[in-house]
């Protein structure tokens, strides 16, 4: 009875003294620096921004070596063994593929190390020059990481390609990056195929999986991943180590991907800036890799990473090259084998999750939100006393975390956690102790829900590419959603004023504007486009800082935590990480015979976007009258559901004849009948739409567009 009276006390007598203090912690405070006057903030704990955590350590290709001697014997990258492939058909006649996945085969450190250098031994062996440069196109995968090593080791540039990237983004990046030689899988292998006339400068292709075409094109020399090693350790060649300043990757990001043919890609070009690639240093990357160092609570050799995010983007590159700098455990997975329900995994076999059982995870909100929705199914499908258990001991520990005292606490905790919760966590591999979400806003539903049913805190990370994804980071025991944290060590964060858009950093009660940041992880700009590079790059100030125009608009917390509230141009990022250019579409869209006047709407919640469409009376009318529809005046005609239908079904035949992807057509509509005018306040006095004005007074449909 004693123990029941002290887990009901502690945390009421805690929360009032917690209550009782007023003073607000500080995770950034102010800082003066140079360049364009703005409020600018750091990171708490350190004064001046971390370029690295390791002493004599300036390069990534340093710090794998240093991390490979310290850990020799322990196990570092992990791949599950095939034991069947098989094809699946539904009653339907649908096929899906399912896989059954033994366990784990692990490379330790040692033989990692070994590994890659007799895999840049065979690269210089295959003709392979420093000066050259070699993209890896594939999924994430134990021989992508390697082969990224290998590249450091040389002082190689790695030009790193999404493996769903289309023919034209993957010949245009191919080309403008004049790469020669190629890692990729047997999949993507016949892609570069079906472009191989296409490209310029490809003399070499390495594909990872021992079965390929090895006539595929004659104009290359394709070998396989094995037989490059086999020849470098015949052959071994002295490394030849990079300098912090080097560029160590070439990044093209997930906009990329639909990039039209180059007769109209000067016309793009003015909407979309991430078709660029953006060049890193070492000292970018390990600045990022450094500061999330500091960050994360105790990380160390101890650590099991699950890694299935593409190693194509930044934040999946810089978790795996800071888990093995600290002698922690990489498995490979798949965002279709992730969980024992994933879609790829045989019924009754277990998922990736299950059979390595992570200690830490990074994720994009569109993993969470799956995990979300899959046990709320599991939950309202059992239904009756289960979902009521579950129901009353979420809303118990969601009382407790908002900072009620009379939420669940000490022994209710622990009852609630393992009588409902253990179940939950179960599907991650019930060890999960962190988590890391980026590339995209954390719904404050699902970051709540990870919190209480997988009982770990979530870092929710603001950065760019340009930036090497080193902006802002919010710390363990921050549990307030909306926001992105804190500046990372490497980063100063600053507003500047942006007029135009109402956002001053003299606003009260929290100084806005335009987000801004300076320090070592900020890159040198975009590839062979000094133009666009001098547009959102500013020249080292006076005091050193290079500093990037993120075009985002964010206000500063009093504790010094950043929220993202605006973006000052129309490209927005979808859930799932596709960009989509609002204005792009809306050109391409408003070609419809039925559309007056169009708004694009997209909502980085969600993975698709919606559209307010003014009606063109007369065709619309027109078709109504030809297909018997009835109706009194305009405005019921555009409310009826007939209508809607017609219109969008010509809005996506449109979109696809203009080859936009599919989450860049809008999957609902709503129609107007009253034409926006410059009297109206919802277009300009020469008719562009004023998006700002349009939102607000259409917000409640909008709304309803997402539900």
């Amino acid at each position: 009875m004693t123990g029941y009276i002290v887990g009901a006390l502690v945390p009421i007598v805690f929360t009032l003294l917690l209550r009782s203090s007023k003073k607000v912690k500080k995770r950034g405070v102010p800082v003066d620096v140079g360049g364009e006057p703005g409020y600018t903030i750091r990171n708490s704990r350190f004064p001046s921004p971390v370029e690295t955590s390791w002493e004599g350590i300036s390069t990534l290709a340093e710090l794998f070596e240093q991390a490979c001697k310290q850990h020799a014997d322990k196990p570092l990258l992990g791949t599950r063994k095939m034991i069947l492939r098989e094809v699946e058909v539904t009653e339907d006649g649908r096929s899906f593929e399912k896989v059954h996945l033994g366990d784990y085969e692990w490379l330790t450190y040692g033989k990692t190390f070994e590994t890659v250098c007799d895999f840049a031994s065979g690269l210089v062996q295959l003709g392979h020059k420093r000066e050259e440069r070699v993209a890896i196109f594939a999924d994430t995968r134990e021989e992508w990481f390697i082969a990224l090593q290998a590249c450091f080791r040389l002082n190689v540039t790695v030009v790193t390609i999404y493996a769903s990237l289309g023919e034209e983004a993957l010949c245009y990046s191919l080309n403008e990056t004049e790469v020669t030689t190629v890692i990729c899988g047997n999949k993507e292998l016949k892609k570069l195929v079906n472009i191989s006339g296409q490209l310029d400068t490809v003399t070499r292709v390495i594909c990872m999986d021992d079965e390929f075409p090895s006539s595929a094109n004659s104009r290359w020399t394709i070998s396989s991943f094995a037989d490059v090693k086999s020849v470098g350790r015949a052959s071994p060649v002295d490394a030849d180590l990079p300098l912090s300043a080097d560029v160590a990757v070439i990044m093209y990001t997930s906009g990329s991907t639909g990039l039209p043919k180059a007769s109209i890609l000067l016309t793009l070009l003015k909407y979309i800036k991430f078709v660029q690639g953006v060049m890193m240093t070492h000292g970018n990357v390990l600045a990022t890799v450094s500061a999330v160092m500091t960050i994360v609570p105790g990380l160390g050799s101890k650590d099991v990473y699950l890694a299935y995010l593409p190693l194509a983007h930044i934040l999946e590159l810089a978790a795996e090259n800071l888990i093995s700098a600290v002698g922690g455990i990489i498995g490979y997975g798949n965002p279709l084998t992730l969980t024992d329900t994933s879609n790829k995994i045989k019924r009754g076999t277990k998922g990736d999750a299950t059979v390595l059982s992570p200690t830490v995870m990074a994720a994009v909100p569109a993993i969470l939100d799956r995990v979300r929705d899959g046990v709320r199914k599991k939950v309202d499908a059992k239904g009756g006393l289960a979902k009521k258990l579950f129901d009353l001991a979420y809303s118990r520990r969601l009382s407790a975390i908002n900072g009620s005292w009379f939420g669940a606490w000490g022994l209710e905790k622990f009852l609630w956690d393992f009588l409902v919760f253990k179940k939950v966590r179960a599907v991650l591999g019930g060890r999960i102790r962190f988590l890391l979400s980026g590339g995209a806003p954390l719904s404050a539903d699902t970051q709540r829900f990870i919190n209480i049913c997988l009982g770990a805190p979530i870092g929710q990370g603001y950065g760019l590419t340009e930036t090497c994804a080193g902006a802002t980071f919010s710390e363990v025991d921050d549990t307030s959603i909306g926001r992105v944290g804190s500046p990372l060590p490497c980063s100063f964060v600053k507003l500047v004023d942006w007029p135009e858009g109402g956002y001053l950093i003299s606003d009260s009660p929290m100084p806005r504007g335009e987000i801004v940041v300076g320090g070592p992880s900020v890159t040198l700009g975009y590839f062979k486009n000094e133009e666009k590079t001098k547009e959102v790059y500013k020249k080292v100030d006076e005091r050193g800082m290079r500093w990037f125009y993120t075009g985002d608009v964010g206000q500063f917390h009093a504790d010094g935590c950043l929220e993202i509230i605006d973006r000052k141009k129309d490209i927005v990022k979808l859930q799932h990480g596709e960009y989509v250019s609002l204005g792009k579409v809306e050109a391409a869209l408003s070609i419809s015979p039925y559309v007056d006047n169009i708004m694009l709407h997209a909502d980085p919640f969600h993975s698709y976007c919606v559209a307010l469409v003014v009606a063109a009376q007369h065709a619309v009318e027109d078709w109504a009258s030809k297909q018997g529809v009835a109706f009194t005046d305009f405005a019921e005609l555009c409310e009826k559901e007939e209508t809607i239908k017609e219109v969008l079904s010509s809005l996506v035949q449109i979109g696809k004849k203009a080859r936009l992807e599919k989450f860049e057509i809008p999957a609902k509509i709503k129609l107007l009948s009253t034409p926006w005018t410059p009297e109206s306040g919802l277009v300009t006095a020469a008719l562009k739409i004023k998006r700002e004005a349009i939102r607000k007074a259409f917000s409640e449909d909008l709304a309803k567009l997402y539900t």
